[in-house]
């Protein structure tokens, strides 16, 4: 291990200058045409690596098979920005206005083909097949899935998968890979409320909906508080409420969107059974109609405490001084979860944030920007873990 680790400090330049690369040149969920590109090119230059372009629009999959038979292992990697307008100040901002690598996707691609690199270098003595995944529209765009409808999942068929995320919430040093579900799973919502307009001086002759909104949002606010078993945790945000347009005028409609988190299914189910009781029910009240509309992002990620094992253990003996936290869990959803229903997997986060170079702003900020010796990190963990799952 300590060899591989030495190998990906050897290629810290190459891995920093993709990473820059990719940041200065951020592109959109599937819009990642140049990034494509560039992962094109640099997977051509490793002999024997079998390459596949355009799955989902601007996916690519790379399949590298060992010298020797055994599992076959995917690791996937995000590719896309988001739109957000860059303020980090740094001489690799991104050249595009109003779209920036604020999560750490380009962190990401640097680290799968440095991983690529490295675990070709090894292939004569590697005992299985890994596959490569590198997805479009991460963000919420439903990459993961259109990458899987397009056969990703076969030929060949992974027999366990992996990812990683920089993760800034965390400093450098700081490694999260914990048993069972670790990332939340997402819904969205919208909800139309609609009542009988009128003057804002004659209420009576009205149905207001805006105070039935506020009904509805106080009593969402219970479901968490008075619903849910104090040791497990859910998450039920308004974050936006439109409705009127004058000071003297009730609206006939007001819509509520927001956003719905959980870790288990049993969970999941109870806060949308509920929310659309309450919803429905706490409208009547007022005699107000809705109408809901609520939209599946992703389940939770959850990672199978088998092979989370073998990755914390490999984490411990690659980095002795490093923070090996196996019970975070975080609100944050992902759809690599997608990836990991039916196979077994880990994913795994990589504290990247560096309060003393200012490099502590949260994901998705103008100022989002990492401590690059993560990618290092990142690199060689994956690597890593890869020779021990494969060996065990």
């Amino acid at each position: 291990m300590t060899s591989i680790l030495s190998q990906a400090k050897d290629l810290f330049p190459y891995t920093r200058d993709l990473r820059r690369d990719f940041h200065r040149h951020p592109e959109l969920g599937f819009q990642e045409h140049r990034t494509t590109e560039i992962i094109v090119k640099e997977l051509s230059n490793l002999e024997d690596m079998v390459i596949q372009t355009r799955i989902a629009g601007t996916g690519v999959v790379a399949t590298l098979e060992g010298g020797k038979p055994g599992r076959v292992i995917l690791l996937r990697f995000d590719m896309d920005a988001l739109p957000v307008t860059e303020n980090t100040g740094v001489s690799y901002s991104s050249e595009k206005v109003g779209v920036m690598h604020a999560c750490g996707h380009d962190g990401h691609l640097a680290i799968g083909l440095t991983t690529a690199r490295l675990l070709h270098a090894g292939r004569e003595n590697l005992p299985g097949t890994i596959k490569f995944v590198f997805q479009p529209a991460e963000e919420g765009l439903g990459g993961a899935l259109a990458m899987i409808k397009e056969g990703i999942l076969s030929d060949p068929i992974p027999d366990l998968v992996l990812a990683l995320h920089l993760w800034n919430e965390k400093p450098l040093g700081w490694i999260g890979i914990t048993d069972g579900p670790m990332m939340s799973a997402s819904e969205t919502f919208q909800v139309q409320i609609t009542g009988k307009g009128g003057h804002g001086g004659k209420p009576h002759e009205a149905i207001d909906p805006i105070v039935a909104a506020a009904g509805i949002i106080n009593t969402l606010q219970s479901l968490v508080s008075r619903e849910i078993p104090p040791l497990d945790s859910g998450v039920i945000t308004v974050s936006s409420i439109h409705g009127g347009e004058a000071h003297n005028v009730i609206p006939e409609e007001v819509t509520l969107s927001g956003t719905i988190r959980s870790f288990t299914v049993e969970t999941r189910d109870l806060l949308l059974k509920r929310f659309h009781e309450v919803v429905e029910q706490t409208a009547a009240a007022y005699l107000c109609r809705t109408k809901v509309t609520i939209v599946h992002i992703s389940p939770a990620v959850n990672n199978d405490p088998k092979i989370a094992a073998v990755l914390r253990r490999t984490a411990s003996e690659l980095f002795p001084q490093a923070v090996i936290d196996q019970g975070y869990r975080t609100m944050a959803s992902e759809d690599m979860a997608f990836v990991m229903q039916d196979i077994p997997g880990c994913y795994c986060l990589i504290g990247s944030a560096n309060s003393e170079r200012g490099l502590d702003a949260k994901h998705h900020q103008p100022e989002f920007n990492f401590d690059e010796q993560a990618l290092t990190q990142g690199a060689a963990l994956l690597v890593s873990a890869v020779y021990e799952l494969l060996k065990d």
